[in-house]
């Protein structure tokens, strides 16, 4: 199912109890479908909105950042300038790597970094590749007719639905990568770490881009999206080609990560108000049908 374009004027929304059916190709008030129709997914159901509400609950992680920093220990003031961000979740006090260290608050930040992954993870899980297909689509008109039967016709695998299942297996690589990241700290000793935040910004900042190519001519927010990933993209291969050997390796840093956490939440927000718009139009039908 392409993620392009406008919704065509032939698409029948069906009523039958608690389901919707949508297809592009269906004839009004028949159960007879063309050779090439395409199915949209039921948008209103609860596991869309948990799916989304999940992707925008990674912006506690700013508020978790904010809070480890006020806690901050060191000989001298913690900088989002200078720091990097993985020694807010160091589990120790001391040198570490040239930089002195000592976050108090740290099982916070490691706790915000597997809460962030997991939104990510189970929003990848729960948020089908049709799904993502249509979500910024504007909703289609209400027609009439007879509910049509099962559904058995399958989406055909064109270029939007391969990049829809491409930002779904990216975003879930992203979020375990974070989730790496919490559980084992930059202190641990352990290669893990590095592992896992290199599949949070690489992972990351493609499923932003797939995302955004998928929604850009759908919804403003698709240009949104796709900047952060291309900002989180190009602050990513900056620090790959200068060893992160620069006057502000903080600064660097979170412009590969802050767009990531961004571009996710935006996304959450897109299918969230598409869920809910749903669901508006589903009680009126319903209302005028008594």
């Amino acid at each position: 199912m392409g993620g392009q374009g406008p919704v065509r004027s032939d698409t029948d929304i069906s009523i039958q109890g608690e389901r919707a059916y949508y297809a592009l190709g269906m004839t009004a008030g028949t159960t007879e479908l063309s050779a090439g129709a395409l199915y949209y997914p039921d948008v209103a159901a609860t596991r869309f909105y948990v799916g989304a509400l999940a992707k925008l609950s990674v912006l506690q992680y700013f508020v978790a950042e904010a809070a480890v920093i006020g806690a901050w220990a060191g000989t001298e003031p913690y900088s989002r300038r200078t720091g990097y961000i993985s020694d807010l979740g160091a589990l120790a006090c001391g040198d570490f790597d040239g930089r002195d260290v000592c976050s108090p608050a740290h099982l916070l930040m490691n706790a915000s970094f597997v809460v962030q992954g997991l939104g990510m993870v189970i929003g990848a899980l729960l948020l089908g590749s049709a799904l993502l297909c249509c979500a910024a689509r504007p909703g289609g008109p209400l027609r009439h007719g007879r509910a049509p039967g099962r559904v058995t016709g399958r989406a055909r695998w064109g270029a939007g639905v391969v990049a829809a299942v491409a930002a779904r297996l990216l975003t879930g690589t992203a979020g375990a990568g974070t989730i790496i990241v919490g559980l084992v700290p930059e202190d641990s000793g352990s290669a893990w770490h590095v592992v896992g935040a290199l599949m949070y910004f690489a992972a990351g900042a493609l499923a932003l881009l797939v995302i955004g190519w998928l929604w850009l001519r759908q919804t403003p927010l698709g240009w949104f999206i796709l900047a952060c990933g291309a900002v989180s993209l190009a602050a990513l291969i900056a620090g790959g080609l200068t060893a992160m050997h620069v006057p502000e390796p903080g600064t660097l840093e979170r412009l590969m990560g802050y767009p990531i956490t961004l571009g996710i939440a935006a996304a959450g927000l897109v299918i969230a108000q598409r869920v809910q718009r749903e669901r508006t139009v589903r009680k009126l039908a319903r209302a005028q049908t008594r």
